[in-house]
């Protein structure tokens, strides 16, 4: 059975529970950079079970994610409660071919544009991180809500790229 949106919401909010959204962006970068230094080459591009993304797949993923969420804050603080529009992950990974691009090339295009949106974060006025927009699937979203989403959106692939290198150390 698929997972619903209020699901996903909730188990995206739970790797954040209790934790300081804009601490753990912060150090996000760095701990992406850890789990790729922990990567032996031949898993990078090594797909766990069909249909299922390769660690790079998912760096490439985290940093089209991250465009996405600078874009939609961008949106939401020059023009509250917006519509903002929904994307396909899996068709952008076709069309932005993640298995082609290099991992330290992804984790690049991530540190950058996440420096970029902590700064921007860590400059708003209370009033900016209660702006919110209406997410096509997700329903109204506050500048608050998107950073602690995107948080927990690492750390729920962060885990994933964990599994991948436990079952690479294990079948080795």
């Amino acid at each position: 059975m698929a997972e619903t949106q209020e699901q996903y919401k909730a188990r995206i909010r739970d790797y954040v529970r209790g934790r300081d959204p804009l601490a753990l962006l912060t150090v996000a970068p760095d701990a992406l950079a850890a789990l790729l230094a922990r990567t032996p080459q031949p898993a990078v591009s090594r797909r766990p079970a069909s249909g299922k993304w390769s660690i790079q797949e998912i760096v490439a993923h985290l940093a089209d994610d991250e465009l996405v969420g600078a874009y939609r804050v961008r949106l939401i603080l020059s023009q509250p409660d917006i519509a903002i529009q929904a994307f396909d992950q899996d068709a952008w990974a076709v069309a932005g071919r993640y298995a082609q691009i290099e991992p330290q090339v992804s984790l690049a295009l991530f540190r950058s544009l996440r420096a970029a949106n902590l700064a921007l974060w860590n400059a708003l006025t209370p009033e900016e991180w209660d702006r919110a927009g209406i997410h096509a699937e997700r329903g109204r979203e506050s500048v608050r809500d998107i950073a602690t989403y995107y948080a927990g959106h690492d750390l729920n692939h962060f885990a994933q790229i964990e599994a991948i290198l436990g079952r690479t150390i294990a079948a080795e």
